[in-house]
């Protein structure tokens, strides 16, 4: 079995997820668990600190805030309890403007930003399960950045709730940030080597 995903049978829930205590990374994604192991390589990690230092001086003494895994997201169905929730992620970054959706466990419910790094051991989940969860929640802006290629992928929510056609960026260009109108992240700084 491969470090993508180890798929089991069975169903879990958040209060579930609280119980692992094998030292892994994991995610729940509509009641299945995916290990998240490896960690990270060096890229990736270079890629995140870059993104994380955008995003954190542009937001500092704003009320959005930036966080990075790992960091549990819960995304109910509902308003169900949290032990019943069966979705629980760790984006590489996320945004959220909405200090109630924050709490000691992390956040319950959708951020207004996601940025997902892609690593060979996550591109699939991160590409097809995460981006219609994600869409699913309500998630405002979805970034799926590919280390390989220096780009940028960027959904945004539609008056119709669903996610458009991605803008596409590379190294050379600059990102404006669709949630913040007055940022703009040059990629070249992003992807530097």
């Amino acid at each position: 079995m491969g470090p993508l995903a180890l798929k089991r049978e069975e169903h879990f829930t958040y209060g579930d997820y609280l119980t692992w205590d094998d030292g892994q990374r994991w995610e729940l994604i509509d009641g299945v668990p995916y290990n998240m192991s490896p960690a990270p390589r060096l890229r990736h990690q270079a890629i995140s600190r870059e993104l994380l230092t955008e995003f954190a001086l542009h937001l500092r003494g704003n009320s959005c805030q930036v966080f990075a895994a790992p960091f549990d997201v819960r995304l109910p169905e509902s308003d169900e309890s949290d032990d019943l929730v069966e979705t629980v992620v760790q984006p590489d970054l996320l945004v959220v403007c909405d200090k109630t959706k924050l709490d000691d466990a992390g956040c319950r419910g959708a951020p207004d930003l996601i940025v997902e790094i892609l690593s060979p051991s996550t591109a699939d989940k991160d590409l097809k399960v995460k981006f219609d969860r994600y869409q699913r929640a309500g998630v405002r802006e979805y970034w799926i950045v590919d280390p390989t290629g220096s780009t940028v992928q960027l959904y945004t929510v539609g008056m119709d709730g669903k996610y458009g056609r991605p803008e596409v960026f590379g190294a050379a260009d600059r990102v404006s940030v669709g949630i913040f109108p007055n940022l703009e992240i040059d990629l070249a700084t992003v992807f530097a080597e």
